[in-house]
């Protein structure tokens, strides 16, 4: 971006400057204008990165669904077998009495008996192979559960380490929370940039790094940096159009610093713009807007085995 101001800034004094060549202004004009459509690329880019987050999200809610109607599912064959086997006792009963006090009157009946008790045989044997598949669901199930509580228990001690590693920057406009499975940092702008800036401020960047280090020791975790602005228009000049680049920008900003740390897997970052569009207060009052000027940091664990133990089930 400071490649793109210092060409505008250029083609800005050539053209005031009568003594330079047109061929010279004219090739300036090309690259301002090459390096304006790259940018409108990488706000696609961006774009598209988040609805893939959010069609991520969608599917790990439809996982959280089929694994409710699964459970339910299950406990109701159970409650079936149960009545099954209740019935097939009686009629075992019922059976063995007529055996032992059989008579000239019962006789015409036995075949039937018999007959019934071998249907009743091939449906217990049935029945008893259904419970064996429910008591490897319901084993599978559990492994499930066990799964994802396992998730949670790692997102909340991720959140209790995010928490010790940044505690000096709290109540410096940063927050540790763990939500919905997942664990947001929140830097609010006063830690990070200057009004209008996507440079990341000393301090702020000392939190960055902080954070990078406890996400090299998870790089398992994926990791969505948004940048979140208020709903002033972008005021400022040069390569920024609105708050949509100045959000995006912020983001990248983040994710230039902690791809700095060899440990992180770069593959598992991804930078997108809000602007206004998903504030935490009213745009009404200086602290909302304060509240809203933000980056939020959300990381998410590996959700893919999980996935795959639902479709096994299934």
């Amino acid at each position: 971006m400071i490649k793109k101001a210092s060409i505008g800034l250029l083609i800005l004094a050539l053209s005031t400057t009568s003594c330079v060549s047109k061929k010279i202004y004219n090739d300036l004009e090309t690259k301002y204008s090459d390096l304006k459509k790259e940018n409108r690329n990488i706000a696609d880019e961006n774009s598209n990165l988040n609805k893939a987050k959010n069609q991520l999200e969608l599917e790990r809610d439809n996982l959280t669904k089929d694994l409710n109607a699964t459970k339910a599912d299950l406990a109701k064959q159970k409650a079936d077998l149960a009545t099954e086997q209740k019935k097939y006792k009686v009629l075992q009963d019922s059976y063995n009495a007529l055996e032992k006090n059989s008579n000239d009157a019962l006789e015409s009946n036995m075949n039937k008996n018999r007959d019934l008790l071998a249907q009743l045989e091939a449906k217990s044997k049935k029945l008893a192979e259904e419970q064996a598949r429910l008591d490897k669901t319901a084993s599978r199930l559990n492994e499930l559960e066990a799964m994802i509580a396992a998730k949670e228990e790692a997102m909340r001690k991720l959140k209790e380490t995010l928490s010790k590693a940044l505690t000096g920057f709290e109540g410096k406009g940063l927050t540790v929370e763990h939500k919905n499975g997942k664990v947001y940092v929140s830097m609010e702008n006063k830690l990070l940039f200057n009004s209008g800036s996507w440079a990341v401020g000393s301090e702020g960047r000392k939190a960055v790094v902080e954070l990078g280090k406890v996400l090299g020791d998870n790089p398992d975790l994926s990791v969505l940096i948004e940048g979140h602005t208020d709903d002033d228009p972008y005021a400022g000049s040069g390569p920024i159009a609105n708050n949509w680049d100045l959000s995006t920008k912020r983001a990248t900003a983040i994710v230039n610093i902690l791809s700095e740390n060899a440990k992180i897997n770069k593959q598992k970052l991804t930078a997108a713009g809000r602007s206004e569009f998903s504030p935490l207060a009213s745009n009404t009052t200086a602290e909302g807007k304060a509240k809203n000027r933000r980056i939020e940091i959300i990381l998410t664990p590996r959700l893919d085995e999980i996935a795959d133990m639902l479709n096994s089930i299934n």
